[in-house]
């Protein structure tokens, strides 16, 4: 199809929390297809000539979390909380229409706007925006508000069934697992699309160089210790407690480990972080929360210290835990599989439907760690060698289902549906539950 001029619309691109990891992979991908992509955010790390920053767009915003506050914190809101959306709605209004024209935008791509949220006055805006211009929408669902307990309860309800999403002509909806797209349908009775998230498998990572060679003296990790790595958001639905058990246990048959949290608390609180401290003080486990170390990309923190890429850490790490109790797909679980780290973690819904049955090779447990998966993480830590064919399989199985060709291939897919293209000729047709096979890597056998 002929390049088109896209534009990326949410509440932040910034950091290393999953909406934001994953846009880039799609962006890296769409610019190889000869696209043009561009962002309209609240926050945005993209260069200035293709980012339009509208501050009311993040959800930190003040007036944006003084409604939310209103609309997620009783069963009833004041005529003045309504006035103040549709107040602020307009303005985001506006400010889409300026976005748009600005750089020519042909189809515009949300990434979970109209889906979680997050910022309840620029969902309304974009609803609003999309009835009254027609413009061709993709919109990528990470989450649903029905799935976070926090929304369950709301004064919200009309916003939330009218914009999140909005099932209008326009909106082509795509979805990151086979739950998310039964639960649209029932809810909404739209169809979707699922993509599911990815790495760039035929890329193996480059071995870890010189900058992080002193990554673990640098965040703090004893020598001879063990280096447990959780690699998510501070949030309750992570269950970190879980992976501080781990760590605890794991003392007590010998091992000397630090518990080492990649992420920030994010847009949650930080009422979790405070009960994970006083849960680990408890138990004798340390942590270390290396937020402010740990980014998409190398750099350095405001007083001279290295910041460390998430390559860095996955790298440096002896084992992964993700005790995920919920997830919409699992970027952690990925990126352990592209790093070819062994992974200690709970079977959440979605693994057990979407994932586990490709044939993963993982330590995991359901609801809560036997010891037959402390005895198994034991003997990985203690002896690396005994994993390393389980993480080849893993990274091969990584490349057949969720690499760059995967989501290319489901790219163009959906890019012609959603801007009502014929699919051209030399494209082969292929439904959502099959998979292309992805490229063979040089050397390998036919």
């Amino acid at each position: 199809m002929s390049p088109l001029r896209i534009g990326f619309v949410s509440t932040r691109f910034h950091g290393t929390d999953g909406v934001s990891l994953e846009v880039r992979k799609w962006v890296a991908v769409l610019r190889e297809m000869g696209h043009e992509c561009f962002f309209f955010a609240g926050q945005s790390e993209w260069p200035e000539d293709v980012s339009f920053v509208v501050p009311e767009a993040h959800f930190t915003h003040p007036d944006v979390a003084a409604i939310n506050r209103d609309l997620f914190d009783d069963e009833r809101r004041s005529r003045a909380v309504s006035e103040q959306v549709q107040k602020l709605a307009g303005r985001l209004k506006e400010a889409l229409y300026t976005f748009t024209a600005k750089f020519g935008v042909e189809v515009l791509i949300t990434e979970n706007a109209l889906s979680l949220p997050m910022n309840v006055p620029l969902g309304v805006a974009l609803t609003e925006f999309i009835a009254e211009t027609a413009l061709p929408v993709l919109g990528h669902h990470h989450d649903f508000w029905w799935e976070r307990e926090r929304y369950a309860v709301s004064a919200a309800d009309d916003y939330l069934r009218g914009a999140f999403p909005p099932v209008l002509q326009p909106v082509y909806h795509v979805v990151i697992n086979s739950y998310a797209r039964e639960q649209l349908a029932l809810r909404t009775g739209a169809s979707s699309r699922v993509i599911p998230n990815v790495m760039d498998f035929e890329t193996p990572p480059p071995p870890p160089d010189e900058y992080a060679a002193d990554i673990r003296a640098e965040l703090g990790i004893p020598e001879g210790a063990f280096f447990i790595l959780q690699p998510t958001r501070v949030v309750p639905r992570k269950r970190i407690e879980q992976s501080i058990e781990i760590v605890a246990r794991l003392q007590r048959m010998g091992i000397s480990a630090v518990l080492v949290i990649s992420h920030a608390s994010g847009d949650e609180g930080h009422e979790y972080a405070a009960y994970l401290r006083e849960y680990a003080d408890l138990l004798g486990v340390r942590i270390i929360y290396a937020a402010e170390r740990v980014a998409y990309r190398r750099g350095r923190t405001p007083d001279g210290r290295k910041v460390y890429s998430l390559r860095d850490v996955y790298q440096a790490a002896d084992l992964v835990t993700y005790p995920s109790a919920i997830e919409g797909f699992g970027n952690a679980f990925l990126e352990a599989v592209y790093y070819r780290r062994p992974i200690l973690m709970n079977r959440y819904e979605i693994f057990k439907t979407d994932i586990g049955p490709k044939g993963f090779r993982v330590i995991h447990f359901d609801g809560f760690v036997q010891q037959q998966c402390l005895e198994r993480a034991r003997e990985v830590l203690l002896n690396p060698d005994s994993a390393a064919e389980d993480v080849a399989h893993n990274y091969e199985l990584g490349r057949r289902f969720y690499s760059f060709h995967v989501l290319r291939h489901a790219l163009q897919m959906a890019l012609h549906e959603c801007c009502g293209h014929e699919l051209p000729h030399h494209l082969p047709a292929f439904s959502e539950n099959e998979t292309p096979e992805a490229p063979r890597a040089h050397g390998e056998d036919d």
